[in-house]
């Protein structure tokens, strides 16, 4: 028999993989479809799912430059910089920045937005899992919960990496999401033709969307089927959720303490009922 057995792909469809057993980010980030719609949505004031909004980022970059004497030129390290958003306001104000990213489309956005500001911005086209650059950093960011996209291998191997980068009195800021956020989340699985207006593909494609709660390791997947009329792919969307004293566990363990809690990247005060928190984080002596 060799037609495909549907009840076999169905079940295939809504399996539950184990926590980060399969790691797609990169292929999010380096397809050209998805990049040239990630740009797009990071750019798009409306939509907050890619970057925050214009704003926000101006306030926080006020917060940044205020908290962290930026006036100073210190050197900044932006991890998952995307288009430049943070980068281009760092280095207008005086801060010597290097941008990483693994998305050509968003570099070449940001590059291109330095050369029409006149600003000197080192970028950096890698994935930042690898870069090992010959300076070191007073401030290194790493912005909109990109953190807990990351594996615990790949966290441990970021940490330890922030902390090589770091100068003696320099700092890490990065933001992640709360408990507060994994406990309001629900399974589900849901289906729609064309999922998210053609996000995934610009052939006609059905999206199938399973959202699976891991509740001991405080992990949630959204696991993407797209089935194309030729293909099919699964894109692995994988959330990691702390508290703040499991954060600083994380930390401590591989050499950082965290000396600072707050709501969010603009500095705004810890609220536990936040659906995302940052912290301020030095190395260990």
């Amino acid at each position: 028999m060799n037609e495909p057995n549907l009840f076999q792909e169905l079940k295939q469809l809504h399996a539950r993989p184990a926590p980060f057993e399969f790691y797609t980010a990169e292929e999010l980030w380096t397809n050209e479809h998805t990049a040239s719609q990630m740009l797009r949505y990071h750019l798009n004031e409306s939509i907050e799912a890619a970057s925050r909004n214009s704003k926000f980022i101006d306030r926080s970059v006020e917060w940044i430059s205020s908290h962290f004497n930026v006036a100073q030129l210190p050197e900044i390290a932006d991890f998952g910089c995307g288009p430049g958003l943070y980068t281009t306001r760092l280095a207008e104000i005086g801060a010597r920045v290097t941008g990483i990213d693994f998305s050509e489309n968003s570099l070449c956005y940001a590059r291109k937005t330095a050369a029409e500001k006149k600003l000197k911005i080192h970028y950096v086209l890698k994935n930042y899992l690898e870069y090992e650059p010959s300076g070191r950093f007073d401030l290194i960011l790493m912005i909109l919960c990109d953190f807990c996209v990351l594996s615990p291998v790949q966290r441990k191997k970021m940490l330890l990496k922030f902390r090589s980068l770091l100068k003696p009195e320099g700092a890490v800021l990065l933001d992640v999401y709360s408990l507060n956020r994994f406990f309001r989340i629900r399974e589900s699985a849901t289906y729609e033709f064309n999922q998210l207006n053609g996000f995934w593909s610009p052939e006609e494609y059905y999206g199938f969307v399973n959202t699976f709660k891991y509740e001991k390791k405080k992990v949630v997947l959204d696991k993407y089927t797209i089935i194309e009329k030729t293909q099919k792919k699964v894109i692995y969307n994988w959330l990691q959720h702390y508290s703040p004293e499991s954060l600083k566990t994380e930390f401590e363990k591989n050499g950082l303490r965290i000396e600072e809690v707050y709501s969010d990247v603009a500095g705004n005060g810890f609220n536990p009922d936040s659906d995302e928190f940052a912290i301020v984080a030095r190395k260990l002596t």
